[in-house]
């Protein structure tokens, strides 16, 4: 089991590099402005000391008025983990970076949360729908009505 690092201190380091990335500091996670997204996933990766090497898991939560997604990351090499958010408040058109280029395996996360809520992630080198036919009218899991078509 990894060791969950104080958010206040990756939110001390961060704000060195990236003052104005923070949103809100909480004990369990860390909200980031949405257009530091890629650039500080890029500096918690390639730190030393932090060398967050392993993307766990990406989800999202549709609040109605803004997306928020969800990124735990893990260092298997120090054994700890960290959980980074940040929020969509385009709802009509969200968008934000794509983690593909530096975690593998955010390629068929994303593709899931894009299928069902309807997320595009920027740069994916293959976004398609993974569970939905290419017809499929909507995002089944969006609170909105955009999925209330026939299909």
């Amino acid at each position: 089991m990894t060791v969950a690092l104080s958010s206040s201190e990756i939110a001390d380091r961060l704000k060195n590099q990236f003052p104005e990335a923070i949103t809100e500091t909480k004990k369990e996670c860390l909200i980031i402005k949405g257009d530091f997204l890629l650039d500080i996933a890029s500096f918690l990766k390639n730190t030393p000391d932090l060398e967050f090497n392993y993307l766990s898991y990406i989800t999202c939560v549709d609040y109605k008025d803004y997306f928020e997604l969800v990124y735990q990351l893990v260092s298997t090499k120090h054994n700890h983990s960290l959980v980074l958010k940040t929020q969509c408040r385009q709802p009509e058109e969200p968008i934000v970076d794509s983690m593909v280029d530096l975690w593998k395996g955010a390629d068929f996360q994303e593709r899931e949360i894009y299928d069902l809520m309807g997320i595009t992630f920027k740069g994916h080198p293959n976004l398609k729908r993974i569970f939905l036919w290419d017809g499929f009218q909507g995002h089944p899991l969006r609170k909105d009505n955009s999925n209330d078509t026939e299909n």
